[in-house]
This record gives C-alpha cells, sequence and structure tokens, in this order.
C-alpha cells in the first residue's frame, strides 16, 4: 500500500461550538479505522461530547471528509492517513497529539479487515495479513500510546474485537483467530497497565450495518443474523460508539480488562 500521512489542518483547538460538551471535554482520543463504519460513529460522537479527536484510516480522503465534517459542525479533529501494519505511518498520529496538547487521554482500536475465506483454500499471505491488520496493529499503537498514558498515569484504551470469537463462523477462522487475540490482549494489558491507572478493555460487535459490510453479505443474510437476535434491529456504528464513549469516560472507572458484548443480545455470556 501507498499511503500517506495527512495533513492536520482541519483540526480545530477551540471549544466545539454548537455541541453538548459533556463527558469528553478536552480530552484527546486518538481512533483508528475512523473513515466509514465504527470509527466514524465513534469520532463524531467523541467531538460531539468535547474531545480532541486524532482519527486514522487507510482511506486518507474519507478520513479527512470525515475530520473536516467534524469541524464544520463546530468540533475538533484531525486526520491522517496510513497503514496501521507500520509503525512509520503510525509515529506522526501519535506525535500529533502529543505536539499538539501533550497528552494523548483515550485510545481506540478499531481498524481491522474481514474478508471470507474457505480455511482449506486460505493461503499464508491472507493468514498474515489479517493477522497484521487486525491484531499486530495493536501491538504497535499500545506500544506506541501506552507510554505517554504511563507517564501521566492516567488513560483509557478500548480494544474492537469481534462477537465472532463467542460464535465461531465457518469462512471466517482467520479473522475470529484475530479477535480472539485482541481480547486475550486485552486482559494483559490490563494486568500490567493496572498499577499506572490506565483502562483496558474491549467491545465485542455483533452484525453492525456498515458500508463494509455491504460488499461481503447480502440483505438476506444481515436479516438472517438479525433473526437470532433479541432486539429485532440492525445494530448501528452508533450503538457501539456510545458504549466506547462509557468506557472512555469516568463512568467506566471501575473496570479493566472485561469485554463488553454489543451483538443485539444475539450471544449472552
Amino acid at each position: 500500500m501507498n499511503m500517506r500521512q495527512g495533513p492536520a489542518d482541519c483540526f480545530s483547538k477551540g471549544a466545539p461550538a454548537g455541541y453538548d460538551v459533556a463527558m469528553l471535554k478536552d480530552r484527546v482520543a486518538l481512533i483508528s479505522g475512523a473513515a466509514t463504519g465504527i470509527g466514524e460513529a465513534v469520532a463524531r460522537l467523541f467531538a460531539s461530547q468535547g474531545a480532541h479527536t486524532y482519527i486514522f484510516d487507510r482511506d486518507l480522503a474519507g478520513c479527512q471528509r470525515v475530520a473536516e465534517s467534524i469541524v464544520s459542525a463546530g468540533g475538533s479533529a484531525a486526520a491522517f492517513g496510513g497503514d496501521v501494519r507500520r509503525r512509520e505511518d503510525i509515529a506522526p498520529w501519535v506525535a500529533s497529539a502529543i505536539a499538539g496538547f501533550g497528552r494523548i487521554d483515550v485510545l481506540i482500536n478499531n481498524a481491522g479487515i474481514y474478508p471470507r475465506q474457505a480455511f482449506l483454500e486460505m493461503s499464508e499471505a491472507q493468514w498474515d495479513e489479517m493477522h497484521q491488520i487486525n491484531l499486530k496493529s495493536m501491538f504497535h499503537t499500545l506500544q506506541m500510546v501506552l507510554p505517554h498514558m504511563v507517564a501521566r498515569r492516567s488513560g483509557k484504551v478500548v480494544n474492537i474485537s469481534s462477537v465472532t470469537f463467542h460464535l465461531g463462523m465457518a469462512l471466517l477462522s482467520h479473522y475470529v483467530a484475530t479477535k480472539g487475540g485482541v481480547i486475550g490482549l486485552t486482559r494483559s494489558i490490563a494486568r500490567e497497565m493496572g498499577e499506572h491507572n490506565i483502562h483496558v478493555n474491549c467491545i465485542t460487535p455483533g452484525a453492525i450495518k456498515t458500508e463494509s459490510e455491504a460488499k461481503v453479505l447480502t440483505e438476506e443474510q444481515a436479516q438472517g443474523m438479525m433473526a437470532s437476535q433479541c432486539l429485532q434491529r440492525r445494530i448501528l456504528p452508533v450503538d457501539i460508539a456510545r458504549v466506547c464513549l462509557f468506557l472512555s469516560s469516568e463512568l467506566s472507572d471501575g473496570m479493566t480488562g472485561q469485554t463488553l458484548n454489543v451483538d443485539g443480545g444475539w450471544v449472552m455470556h
């Protein structure tokens, strides 16, 4: 991939006029995979709650559109483009937040892919790509962000896994393996970071109605998944964003190492 860092000129440090500033006022939040779907919803909700959002995606143009939309509405956002597998792409994103505010309060690890592939037809390259993007990328971001949180003895990390880990699903063995890894990583990092007052939690979204979902599922397949839920409606990106907000605010100060399932009651555990 030929990715490059995006400009930060669509960044506003002022109080978000026109927004209902509340739970994340003046917090500095990094959100990956924010050009569409869950990441975009998180960025918009966090900005609406007063956060300074630094958003990252391999789709730089899409990421810029989200940031510009947030800023035009009075919020605070800066867009960066790059490949989450490459530390040299992630570094300017992290460094910009530190340069701008001297701290990072929240990290949302959301970037990921989920192409279908039968296990016996899967190539090693397909297996490796899934692990590098969905899991190893979190190794990179956590190692780059956590030292700043440790220095301040404060921070909230939310890792996005998937309900498929609880279910096991055909044609997604490589994906499910990475999402199980995300849960394991969350628990271990929570153990290590607790003494530094850093909270590390995880969300397992269910079948979320997003632009990317439409590329791999038919509407009939999506409706079939919904039929397994207790709540008979599609779960939307904002549903996940609201739980990210909870886990990134003082409301979850007594929680770490936990996995919250947001799937409309598909799986109960």
